[in-house]
C-alpha cells in the first residue's frame, strides 16, 4: 500500500494469515457457544454508542421470527388492515412484533433510542468486501451463514470446512450517518473520517494520493460525497400525508357522519380535507426543494486531486467531488473554488469566506500544518486555521516557489461541516418544552371527557329503547366532537405568523419550535467586539516602552521612528493579504498596519506563488528608506546600503485559547531573524523577561482599561543566528514565544454601537438580565458594561482573583471592588459595603479555578456575574450551561466564530450574520446590531400567548359543541347538517385562521407569559370557561322548557330518524354561535405581549360578520336561510323570549372576558399562591440569590476563600 496503511489498517492481498485467524475465531466462538459460555459479550443485546453526547444512541438487536411473522400478518388481515397501519405510525412495534431479540452481532435490524426517547428503526445491512477493504470493518464468516442471517453462530464444523469464507461489511444508517460494525469492539461505531485519532504528522507523512484500487475500496466503505435532500414526488408525498392520523381520523370522521346522514357537512369537509392536503403537499415540496437548491447551491461537480499510477508516480486528475474520500489529496486552483468536503491544508495558504459556516463576513487566512505540530492530534475545531470546511469559498490560494496548495480530506458528506448544518435542518432536536407535553396531556383528558359522554349517549339511548346501530354511531360521534383532529395543528398557529414576521425582519429560524422559547428568555448573554460595539476598531495611540517607564501617548503613529521595535511589530504582525486589490484580513489588524502608513508588498499581480525566501514584505511608504548593511566577512558582495524592507517568513495565526499572534520576520541584509508577538497584556507580560516591563505597566493598563479601551502588548525576541528559513518553517511555536522583550502598547478604540444602550435599558425594563462573554480585557469589558447601562451608574462592581493552588497553599478566592483597580482612585483598601445591587466581574483564568476548585459556588457566580471577560470558546459554552443549570432560559447573542459553541448551547441562540442559515444558531439576523434580541423576545412571546389561546379555544369549540350535543341527545334530537356546517367552517375555521393574526406589543414589560398549560391560572381559566358554557346553554334550555307556548320535541316512530328542527335545536344552536364568538374575544388577549384585537383587521372583521348573521337568525329569520339550516321558527313571534336569549348571551361574555381579566391581571395568581402556601420560589437561582442575601460572610472581600 502507498498511503495511509498505518492508519486505516487495511489488509495486504498476500496476507491470507488474517482470513485464517478470523476462521479460528468463529469456531472458538462456536466453541464457547457449545458450552454455555459467552466469547467476550457475543450475546449482547443492545449498547450504547457516543454516550453523553447530543449522538448518544442505545440499540436493541433483533432478527427475524418466522411465526411472529406469520401470526401477525394473520392478525393483520383478520383486523382489516388496521394492524399494518398501527404499525406504520409506530415501526418500533411491528419490529417487536415481527422479530426477536438477538445479539447486535447477529441482528438484522435494530431499535435506536435516542438522546431525547425518540425511537427509530434501522436495517442492518451486510455488503461483500474485497482483500484491500480497512480490515478493522471486515466480518470473515460463511456465505450460508450470511443468507441465514447470523454472523458468528449457528454453522457447524463441517460448513466451515466445506464452505469458502465470505468477508462482508455489516452497517445501518441513521439520519445520514454510517455506523459500521467493528468486531474487535463487538459493537456499531460511527464511521468517522482523520478528524479523530489521527496525528497531525500522519497527515505530513502518510497521504501523497491513493491508487485507483484504493479509492474505491474507501469508496465502498465510505459512500459517495454527497450532501443531498431528497426531493420526494408528489404521489409519495401524498402517501405520507394520507396515512397521517389526523386525515386517518378525519376519514373515519367523514364515514361516520355520512352513515349518519350528514352528507352536506361530510362533503364539505372531504373537500376541505382535499384542498387541506394539496396545500402541504405544495409547502412540503417547495420547502424541501428549497432546502434543497441552497444545499446545491454551493455543491462543486468537479476536483483535482493526486492519484497514485502503477509506476508508483503521483499525478493529478480531475475527478467528479463525489468519489472524494478521507485520505484523498485534493490540489486547492489559485483562482479559488467552493470546497467540496473539509480537508486539512497540507502546503500553502488560502483565504476563505465562511460566512456560510460562522457568519463572520471577514475572509479568514488559513495555513497549512507544520511539523512544529506533528505530536498534536488533529482536531477539526483546535486546528481550524487549517481547515478548509465544505461549503466555503476558498476565494484565492498562495503557494511556495512551484509547489501545489494542497489539503487532504478528513470529512465527507454529511459528516462534513455543511452536512452537520443540512442535518441540524432536517432532523432538528425536540425541544423539552413543556408546553408541548401538557398539550398532550390535555388531549388525554379530552378522551377522558369523551368517555364519559360516550358512557352518557350509551345510557341516553339505551332509555330511548334505540337502535344498536345508531346508539353506536352517535357514541362513536362524540369521540369526533370531543377531540378535534386540528388540535394538534392549533398549537403551531402562533409560531407560524412568528416566523413568516421574523423572516420579513430579515431574522431567520431554522428551527421553529425555538420561537415559543424565546418567549420565556430571562437572561441574554452578549459577546462585545462586533454584537455591543463596532466592528471596526480607531488606533486611539500607542505607548513605547522607554527603559523603566511608558512613554507618553503618541497619537499618529506614523511620526514614531521607522525603526523602532515598536513600529515594526506593527507592521509585521498580522496576516493581512491583498484580495482584488483591496487589504483584507482581520479589521484591528487593518486598522493597526493602516496607522502605520507602511506598504505591503506580496508577489506581482496575477501572480498567486510566493517568493521563496520572502512571501510578503513591508516597508515604509512615505519615503525610499536606506539602512547601512551588517558587517560582513566579504564586504566586497555587499552594497553600501540597502532598503529597509522587512520580510515576514512565518505567521503563527491568532488563535482564542492562547490569546496572541506572533510572526517570524527577517529584514533585509541581516542574517538574523526577529520575533514579534502581539497579543492580550496579561498574555504577553508572562512570556517577556522581567527586566523589560516597565515600573508603571500595571498602573498604565488599568488606566486605559477602564476608560473601556483595548489594549494590545506588543513584543520582540531576536532569533538565534543559526535559524535558516527552513528551519523557521518547522519550529515549534512554543520554542520560539518566550524570553520576549517587551516593547509598547497599541491602544485602539471600541465605540459602542448606537442600538446596544437603547436595547440594553429595553431588555432590563422587561426583567430581562443581560451578561458580557468577551475574550477582551476584564477592566474594558467593565467599562463597556458601564457605558451601555447593563451595569448601573451606583451599582458596585467586584472582580473575582481566583488564585490556583501552589505547594505551599490551596486555591484562593477573594472580590475586590473595581475601582480599586483604578490608580485615580483614593479609595484603595477601603472596606466596601455591599449592598443587594452589585455584580461580579470574572476573568477566564478566575472562571477556570473557581470551577475546579470552588465547584460549589459556581452557582453563586453564575447567578451575579454580569461581566465574563478572557473566556475561551469553551467557557463560553460552559457558562452558558450553568447558567442553564440553575434554570435561567438562555439565549445567546454574537457575530463570530468564538461564539458558536455558546450559540448552540443557548436555549436561543442569534447569530448576527449575512447567512440565511448558519450552523452556529438556530437564528440568523441580518442586522448586524442586537436589535434583533427584543424583536426575537417579542415574537416569543407573541407566539407563545398565541399558542395558548388558540390551543385553549379549539378545546373550548370541541367542549361547546359536546355539550349541545348531549344536551340535544336528551330531548330526541340534534345540530342539523347545515347547523354542524356552519359552526365547524364559517365560525370555528376562520377564527381560528385569523386568531394568529395578531402582532406582537412592541413593548416589553417584565410579565412573562405563562408556559406551563396545565398551570393554575390556565387550568381556572379552561374549568372555568367550560363551567360558564355548561350553565348558559342548561340555563338556555331550562328556560325554554319555561315558555307555556312550548311544545317538546317527541322521539321518532318506529325508529325512523329523529326531528332535527324543533325549538331545542334551535335555542342550543343560537346559544352556542354567539358562545363561540365569545370565547374568541375572551382567547384573544392584547396587551401586554399583543396588539389590542381592533389591530387584527381579518378576525375584527370576521367577529362582525359572524355576530351579524347570528343577530338575523335570532331577530330577523328568513324563511330561506332558516329553512337551509333547520332551524324552527315562527315569524315574528315570541320576540321577548330571543331579547331574553341575547341578554343571556350578553351576560355570559361580560362574565367570561372579566374572569379573564382577572387572571392576566395575576391577582389569581397571588390567591392560588396564598391558598397553597407558597414558601418560596421553585426556580434555583432565586433560591441562590436569597441565599447570597442571608449569607453575610458573601462575597468574601477582606478574607478569602480557599478551596480543594
Amino acid at each position: 500500500m502507498s498511503v495511509g496503511d498505518s492508519v486505516l489498517g487495511d489488509e495486504d492481498d498476500n496476507e491470507p494469515v488474517d482470513d485464517d485467524a478470523s476462521d479460528v475465531d468463529d469456531v472458538a466462538a462456536m466453541s464457547y457457544d457449545r458450552l454455555g459460555e459467552d466469547p467476550g459479550g457475543l450475546s449482547q443485546h443492545q449498547a450504547v454508542l457516543q454516550p453523553g453526547t447530543e449522538e448518544e444512541l442505545t440499540l436493541h438487536g433483533y432478527r427475524s421470527s418466522p411465526c411472529q411473522t406469520f401470526f401477525f400478518h394473520l392478525v393483520s388481515v383478520l383486523t382489516l388492515g388496521s394492524l399494518y397501519l398501527v404499525t406504520y405510525w409506530r415501526p418500533e412495534w411491528r419490529l417487536a412484533w415481527t422479530t426477536r431479540k438477538c445479539a447486535l452481532v447477529e441482528a438484522e435490524s435494530l431499535i435506536l433510542v435516542d438522546r431525547d426517547g425518540k425511537t427509530h428503526v434501522e436495517t442492518v445491512h451486510v455488503e461483500d468486501v474485497g482483500s484491500g477493504f480497512p480490515k478493522q470493518y471486515v466480518v470473515t464468516c460463511h456465505r450460508a451463514r450470511v443468507k441465514s442471517g447470523a454472523t458468528l453462530n449457528g454453522a457447524s464444523d463441517s460448513t466451515h470446512l466445506t464452505d469458502a469464507p465470505q468477508r462482508v461489511m455489516r452497517y445501518f444508517i441513521y439520519q445520514h450517518v454510517k455506523y459500521v460494525w467493528v468486531p474487535e469492539k463487538l459493537t456499531f461505531l460511527r464511521l468517522g473520517g482523520f478528524d479523530q485519532n489521527t496525528l497531525i504528522s500522519s497527515l505530513l507523512n502518510d497521504f501523497r494520493g491513493f491508487t485507483v484500487e484504493e479509492e474505491m475500496q474507501r469508496q465502498q466503505l465510505y459512500g459517495f460525497n454527497v450532501i443531498s435532500v431528497e426531493v420526494r414526488s408528489y404521489s409519495s408525498l401524498l402517501l405520507t400525508e394520507v396515512l397521517n392520523p389526523f386525515y386517518v381520523f378525519q376519514v373515519c370522521s367523514i364515514l361516520l357522519w355520512s352513515f349518519d346522514n350528514y352528507y352536506l357537512y361530510a362533503s364539505c369537509i372531504f373537500f376541505i380535507s382535499l384542498l387541506s392536503v394539496a396545500i402541504s403537499l405544495y409547502e412540503t415540496r417547495k420547502q424541501s426543494q428549497s432546502l434543497h437548491d441552497m444545499v446545491e447551491a454551493s455543491n462543486v461537480s468537479s476536483v483535482s486531486v493526486l492519484r497514485i499510477t502503477s509506476e508508483k508516480t503521483s499525478e493529478e486528475v480531475t475527478v467528479d467531488s463525489k468519489e472524494l474520500v478521507p485520505g484523498d489529496v485534493v490540489v486547492v486552483p489559485p483562482e479559488g473554488c467552493t470546497m467540496p468536503c473539509d480537508a486539512v491544508l497540507i502546503s500553502g495558504t488560502a483565504i476563505v469566506n465562511e460566512s456560510m459556516l460562522t457568519g463572520e463576513s471577514v475572509p479568514v487566512t488559513k495555513t497549512p500544518i507544520t511539523v512544529s505540530e506533528e505530536t498534536e492530534v488533529y482536531s477539526a475545531e483546535q486546528h481550524k486555521r487549517h481547515t478548509l470546511f465544505c461549503g466555503t469559498s476558498v476565494i484565492q490560494t498562495r503557494y511556495y516557489g512551484s509547489a501545489q496548495v494542497l489539503a487532504v480530506v478528513v470529512r465527507t458528506g454529511f459528516n462534513t461541516a455543511k452536512g452537520e448544518l443540512v442535518r441540524s435542518i432536517l432532523y432538528p432536536r425536540p425541544l423539552d418544552f413543556k408546553f408541548y407535553k401538557d398539550a398532550m396531556k390535555f388531549i388525554l383528558f379530552l378522551f377522558f371527557i369523551a368517555s364519559i359522554g360516550m358512557s352518557y349517549s350509551i345510557y341516553i339511548y339505551i332509555v330511548h329503547e334505540e337502535g344498536f346501530v345508531k346508539t353506536l354511531v352517535r357514541t362513536l360521534d362524540i369521540v369526533t366532537i370531543v377531540v378535534p383532529p386540528a388540535l394538534p395543528a392549533a398549537m403551531t398557529v402562533g409560531t407560524y405568523y412568528a416566523q413568516s414576521r421574523l423572516k420579513k425582519k430579515a431574522i431567520f429560524c431554522i428551527s421553529p419550535p425555538r420561537i415559543n422559547v424565546s418567549g420565556k428568555i430571562k437572561l441574554v448573554c452578549f459577546d462585545k467586539t462586533g454584537t455591543l460595539t463596532e466592528d471596526g476598531l480607531e488606533v486611539w495611540g500607542v505607548l513605547e516602552a522607554k527603559g523603566v517607564h511608558l512613554g507618553s501617548p503618541v497619537m499618529d503613529v506614523s511620526t514614531i521612528e521607522y525603526s523602532s521595535q515598536l513600529m515594526a511589530a506593527m507592521a509585521t504582525c498580522h496576516s493581512l493579504t491583498y484580495l482584488h486589490g483591496s487589504l483584507t484580513g482581520d479589521p484591528l489588524d487593518v486598522k493597526m498596519f493602516e496607522a502605520t502608513k507602511w506598504t505591503l508588498e506580496e508577489a506581482a499581480p496575477g501572480s498567486t506563488n510566493y517568493d521563496q525566501v520572502t512571501p510578503t514584505i513591508v516597508k515604509p511608504s512615505h519615503q525610499e528608506t536606506y539602512v547601512d548593511p551588517p558587517r560582513h566577512s566579504n564586504m566586497m558582495e555587499t552594497p553600501l546600503q540597502v532598503p529597509y524592507e522587512i520580510g515576514i517568513v512565518r505567521q503563527f495565526p491568532f488563535s482564542s485559547s492562547t490569546q496572541r499572534m506572533s510572526v517570524i520576520v527577517r529584514v533585509l541584509g541581516q542574517q538574523q531573524m526577529d520575533l514579534y508577538v502581539k497579543g492580550a497584556p496579561e498574555v504577553i507580560m508572562n512570556l517577556c523577561v522581567s527586566e523589560s516591563l516597565p515600573d508603571d505597566f500595571g498602573t498604565i493598563l488599568n488606566k486605559y482599561t477602564l476608560q473601556g479601551f483595548r489594549v494590545i502588548a506588543l513584543a520582540h525576541r531576536r532569533l538565534q543566528t543559526k535559524l535558516s528559513w527552513h528551519a523557521a518553517q518547522r519550529i515549534p511555536r512554543t520554542q520560539v514565544e518566550k524570553d520576549l522583550v517587551f516593547v509598547g502598547l497599541l491602544v485602539l478604540q471600541n465605540m459602542l454601537k448606537p442600538e446596544t444602550t437603547p436595547v440594553i435599558r429595553q431588555l432590563a425594563k422587561a426583567n430581562i438580565r443581560t451578561v458580557m462573554v468577551t475574550g477582551d480585557n476584564i477592566l474594558t469589558a467593565i467599562s463597556v458594561a458601564r457605558d451601555c447601562d447593563m451595569v448601573g451608574t451606583s451599582d458596585r462592581i467586584l472582580v473575582a482573583k481566583a488564585s490556583p493552588p501552589t505547594e505551599d497553599q490551596p486555591a484562593s478566592l477573594i472580590f475586590e471592588a473595581a475601582h480599586a483597580l483604578d490608580p485615580a482612585s483614593n479609595e484603595k483598601n477601603v472596606c466596601v459595603s455591599i449592598d443587594p445591587k452589585y455584580h461580579l466581574a470574572i476573568s477566564g483564568k478566575a472562571w477556570s479555578v473557581i470551577y475546579q476548585h470552588f465547584p460549589d459556588l459556581v452557582p453563586r457566580i453564575v447567578a451575579r456575574g454580569t461581566v465574563f471577560a478572557r473566556m475561551s470558546p469553551d467557557q463560553k459554552a460552559h457558562l452558558v450551561e450553568e447558567l442553564q443549570a440553575i434554570n435561567y432560559i438562555v439565549a445567546m447573542c454574537g457575530d463570530g466564530a468564538n461564539d458558536c459553541g455558546a450559540l448552540k448551547a443557548a436555549h436561543v441562540g442569534i447569530s448576527l450574520s449575512e447567512a440565511e442559515a448558519s450552523v452556529a444558531a438556530p437564528f440568523t439576523s441580518h442586522t448586524s446590531n442586537i436589535s434583533c434580541v427584543p424583536q426575537v423576545v417579542c415574537e416569543g412571546r407573541c407566539a407563545l400567548t398565541t399558542n395558548f389561546s388558540v390551543f385553549k379555544y379549539m378545546a373550548l369549540y370541541s367542549i361547546i359543541q359536546f355539550v349541545s350535543v348531549l344536551i340535544l341527545y336528551s330531548a330526541y334530537t340534534n345540530l342539523s347538517d347545515a347547523q354542524f356546517l356552519y359552526i365547524d367552517l364559517f365560525i370555528v375555521t376562520v377564527i381560528a385562521i385569523f386568531m394568529g393574526y395578531t402582532e406582537p406589543s412592541k413593548e416589553l414589560v417584565p410579565q412573562k407569559p405563562l408556559g406551563n398549560l396545565l398551570g393554575a391560572a390556565n387550568m381556572f381559566s379552561i374549568l372555568s370557561q367550560i363551567f360558564l358554557v355548561i350553565l348558559f346553554q342548561v340555563i338556555a334550555y331550562f328556560f325554554l322548557l319555561q315558555q307555556l307556548w312550548f311544545e317538546p320535541n317527541q322521539p321518532s316512530k318506529d325508529q325512523g330518524p329523529e326531528s332535527l328542527v324543533c325549538w331545542e335545536a334551535t335555542i342550543i344552536f343560537y346559544v352556542s354561535s354567539f358562545q363561540y364568538l365569545i370565547l374568541c374575544i375572551t382567547y384573544s388577549p392584547g396587551k401586554p405581549f399583543r396588539k389590542p384585537l381592533i389591530t387584527n383587521v381579518w378576525l375584527t372583521v370576521a367577529l362582525l360578520v359572524l355576530g351579524t348573521a347570528n343577530l338575523l337568525m335570532v331577530l330577523s329569520p328568513w324563511s330561506w336561510l332558516m329553512d337551509f339550516m333547520g332551524l324552527y321558527y315562527d315569524t315574528n313571534k315570541h320576540m321577548m323570549f330571543r331579547i331574553t336569549l341575547l341578554l343571556m348571551v350578553t351576560i355570559h361574555m361580560v362574565i367570561s372576558y372579566s374572569i379573564e381579566l382577572l387572571i392576566n391581571s395575576g391577582s389569581l395568581k397571588k390567591c392560588f399562591q396564598c391558598v397553597t402556601c407558597k414558601q418560596g420560589p421553585k426556580n434555583k437561582y432565586k433560591l441562590v440569590l436569597r441565599d447570597m442575601e442571608a449569607d453575610s460572610t458573601w462575597p468574601p472581600m477582606s478574607t478569602p476563600l480557599y478551596g480543594l
